[in-house]
């Protein structure tokens, strides 16, 4: 991957990330966020940081089944607009949903599953935000892929987060539970074995 290409990715990536949040003000300014606009915001804020922490992982699938290894520099930006749209999604819960109410807000998560899974996501994509400081990560070491890691349980918690938002089944959670099945798929050492030895016999 030339460097042209790396920048215009880049590039891509950066205003990709932050074009839904402009719709959204958008959709705001214009009144388009229907008769409940604080559950709208919160939904669709959620969506992007879920959308966005799947891109994330797409750069080690890519190098597992491709062999291309350019595209790792794009998982720390993509993980830490994942987090930010994650940061957004629980400020419109607490602030917008719950007012600051501490006492409503202890309730609502300790009462519902979906909020206790969201609760565990976003503590460890805050961790992953934190330790992707680069002199953080380089003082941490090797223990530092094994913190990152933890993206996986993250994702999962936030897919099951997302099907329980809603009484019945709705296509979009779904989907991106596939998606996250296959990116794990990919990581199981007999499957990443396999596909090292395709590319090998190309």
């Amino acid at each position: 991957m030339s460097g042209k290409t790396v920048h215009r990715v880049a590039l891509g990536i950066h205003v990709g990330a932050w074009a839904p949040l402009g719709a959204l003000a958008w959709m705001a300014w214009q009144g388009h966020l229907g008769p409940v606009p604080v559950a709208v915001v919160t939904r669709l804020l959620g969506r992007y940081a879920l959308t966005l922490l799947l891109l994330s992982l797409v750069p080690t699938a890519i190098r597992i089944v491709f062999g291309v290894t350019a595209t790792a520099r794009f998982r720390r930006p993509l993980g830490l607009y994942a987090f930010f749209y994650a940061l957004l999604h629980v400020m419109a819960f607490v602030w917008l949903d719950y007012r600051l109410a501490l006492d409503l807000l202890i309730v609502a998560v300790f009462q519902s599953r979906r909020e206790l899974v969201g609760l565990a996501a976003f503590a460890i994509l805050t961790v992953l935000a934190v330790t992707s400081i680069p002199s953080l990560a380089k003082r941490l070491g090797r223990p530092w892929k094994r913190i990152h890691r933890s993206v996986y349980p993250a994702a999962f918690f936030v897919v099951l987060h997302a099907i329980w938002n809603y009484k019945e089944l709705r296509s979009w959670p779904l989907f991106a539970g596939a998606v996250l099945l296959l990116l794990l798929i990919v990581r199981i050492p007999p499957v990443t074995s396999l596909l090292r030895r395709w590319r090998r016999s190309e």
